[in-house]
This record gives structure tokens, sequence and C-alpha cells, in this order.
């Protein structure tokens, strides 16, 4: 599909990347089809993506947080999520969370960047539907290996995700990788 640098589909990521004066890696965009297992089991479906690493990894995931900034209602971070039992990272992840659309204390739960967001959204009960947009291959760059303790050039895999309530209203915009 080619190389993708589109501020809209890198959102949360270039929000964090501009801020710091760097370059986003590249990106290369492919079909969800086309992706290598066990990324296409990890990558191509509609679940959120923490019980999902959770059900995987057979482990609870707790949150590392990187960066975040709040603007008026909405709250960026970008976070590691990693395995409880052992660290390990198992996701780097930029998120931009509208803060409108959830209610307290669920606002206040996702600010504090304890738990993952996807963790919280569950706990509250708040209906959502998780709707991927762009699968991808990227080598990363310092940042990204050095959140998920990755040596060398290898492949990561990743995709763009957006949480929306039922009523079909953004939560979140997400950017999600995967490590080797």
């Amino acid at each position: 599909m080619g190389d993708a640098t589109d501020k809209e589909i890198w959102g949360p990521l270039w929000n964090l990347y501009s801020r710091a004066g760097l370059a986003l890696p590249k990106f290369e965009l492919i079909e969800g089809p086309m992706l290598p297992e066990p990324y296409q089991t990890l990558l191509v479906h509609h679940r959120d993506m923490t019980r999902t690493l959770e059900a995987h990894h057979q482990s609870p995931i707790h949150l590392r947080l990187l960066d975040q900034m709040q603007e008026g209602l909405t709250y960026s971070r970008t976070v590691v999520l990693a395995l409880n039992k052992s660290d390990r990272p198992v996701e780097f992840g930029a998120s931009r969370v509208l803060l409108k659309g959830i209610p307290e204390p669920w606002c206040a739960q996702i600010i504090e960047a304890h738990l993952p967001l996807g963790g919280i959204l569950n706990a509250s009960g708040i209906p959502y539907r998780s709707q991927p947009s762009a699968f991808f291959r990227t080598l990363g760059d310092d940042l990204i290996r050095s959140a998920l303790r990755v040596e060398g050039l290898v492949p990561l895999y990743g995709r763009r995700n957006t949480l929306s309530a039922s009523n079909g209203s953004t939560l979140a915009e997400i950017v999600e990788i995967l490590p080797p």
C-alpha cells in the first residue's frame, strides 16, 4: 500500500513527535490479511488490545507512562503496556482521548495513567467499538525500539485504531505498535 505520512493516520503519535521536535519513523501501510502471524491475530480484530494482549500472553498487563499532555477535554499520552509477571513490554501506544465522551470517575482514572485505557473502559461499562483503520510495518526509531526493549532493526507491526461510543462519537484514537 506504500508509505504513509498523513497526520490523520498517525495523529496521536504525530503529536508526540512534533512536540519533541522529532521526525516520525517510516511506516509502510499493509493490508490486514498480509500481516504475518501472530500479528494478524493480535491486530486484525474489533476487540480492545488490553484484553487481546492479556489473553495472548496469559498475564495481566500494566501501564508505564512515557509522556502525557492535556489540552482542555483532550488528553494525550504515550505508554508502554507490559506484562505484570515479567515487566516485558507487549505494546507501545500513543493515544488521544476525547474526555467529553467519558463520565467521571473514569476520566480521572485515565488521566492518573495507572491503568490501560481498554481496562478502564471495560471496567466502566461504557459500551464502545474498536475500529482499526490502518495496519503497518515499521522499523521504528530509537524512542520506540527503546520503549519496547528491541535491539537492532527488526520489523515491528501495528495498527491505527479508533474507539467509538455506541452513538458513533470518537472516544479515542490510538496508534499501537507490538514488539517482535
